[in-house]
């Protein structure tokens, strides 16, 4: 029987979430934890070396990310299921992960309502996305998006930075980072810096 289980590689930099995945799979009859990893470096060759079924994968990691790491593991392997476990529901981190080849998303919050459907169902091939992600995804589905130098200019000012010192890091006027400024609040419909750093970092625009 026990090659008929569900074989999970569990990724994550915390021991106490694998332990407590370990513990909710423990209790499945046709599931099986195969292996672990702390970062996305070790999930390539943990996944190289132990080709499981289901891949649990977390986003914040030393090292290389989950999103990388995702990318790397369907580049070399296109058929593997991956769920992406995080604390964060921000919509453009969920689309980054999706994009790179995630099949599922749910937040760690869920696990004990949700994973083992998600666990099945991924590995069946279906997507699955914790809706409250899903709703995120959607309310901000039609929003224009930041482009590659206002992230930058975002980045820079999250860190403390004034105009003229963000303009001096890019090369660019005082005059133009305000301009930039003027778009970024106007996209994420905001009136501040401040608030315009929080949104951002919510909807993994940015980390801090």
């Amino acid at each position: 029987m026990s090659d008929q289980k569900i074989r999970i590689l569990v990724v994550d930099d915390h021991p106490v979430l694998r332990d407590g995945v370990a513990a909710i799979l423990q209790n499945q009859a046709d599931m099986e934890m195969v292996g672990e990893a702390r970062n996305g470096g070790e999930a390539v060759e943990r996944f190289r070396a132990l080709r499981p079924d289901v891949t649990l994968m977390d986003l914040q990691m030393p090292g290389m990310n989950g999103v990388d790491a995702i990318a790397a593991i369907r580049t070399e392997y296109p058929g593997a299921r991956i769920i992406v476990l995080t604390t964060y529901a921000g919509d453009v981190q969920a689309v980054r992960a999706l994009k790179a080849g995630a099949l599922g998303y749910l937040l760690k919050n869920s696990l004990r309502t949700e994973l083992i459907e998600a666990i099945r169902d991924v590995h069946r091939g279906k997507r699955r996305v914790q809706r409250d992600v899903a709703d995120e995804i959607a309310l901000h589905v039609v929003d224009e998006a930041l482009t590659e130098r206002e992230i930058a200019i975002l980045r820079l000012v999250a860190i403390g930075k004034a105009n003229k010192q963000v303009g001096a890091e890019l090369g660019l006027s005082e005059e133009t980072i305000k301009g930039h400024l003027k778009n970024i609040f106007s996209k994420l419909d905001v009136s501040d810096r401040t608030h315009a750093v929080t949104v951002a970092a919510r909807r993994g625009i940015i980390e801090l």
